[in-house]
């Protein structure tokens, strides 16, 4: 299981980033995936997730970043997207995907969004 996020940089708040994960290594479509992030000083938080096609592709969001960010799954591409828009300085941290896949946890290496005031 390899994940890889990509898309990370430093924006000015107000502004939009899109990241992406791509997903390798296991049957993509059938596992949820989700997003987390982690501030420096700040215990990992998870953000949103996308469930699979079986579990009716449904989306959850954390309430720091709900009616902002938009996750969405690609199946074909095996990729997972993060929309975020109207970011604030305090969304500054590294991203990460995640997911859980025959009791096993997988992270990607993250992405680092910095969002300056």
């Amino acid at each position: 299981v390899q994940l890889v996020e990509s898309g990370g940089g430093l924006v000015q708040a107000g502004g939009s980033l899109r990241l992406s994960c791509a997903a390798s290594g296991f049957a993509f479509e059938d596992y949820a995936i989700g997003w987390f992030r982690q501030a420096p000083g700040k215990k990992r938080e998870g953000i949103s997730c996308i469930n699979s096609a079986d579990g009716d592709g449904s989306t959850l969001y954390a309430d720091s970043v709900k009616g902002r960010f938009t996750i969405s799954r690609d199946n074909a591409k095996n990729t997972v997207s993060l929309q975020m828009n109207s970011l604030k300085p305090e969304d500054t941290a590294v991203y990460y995907c995640n997911t859980f896949v025959l009791n096993n946890n997988y992270w990607g290496q993250g992405t680092q969004v910095t969002v300056s005031s």
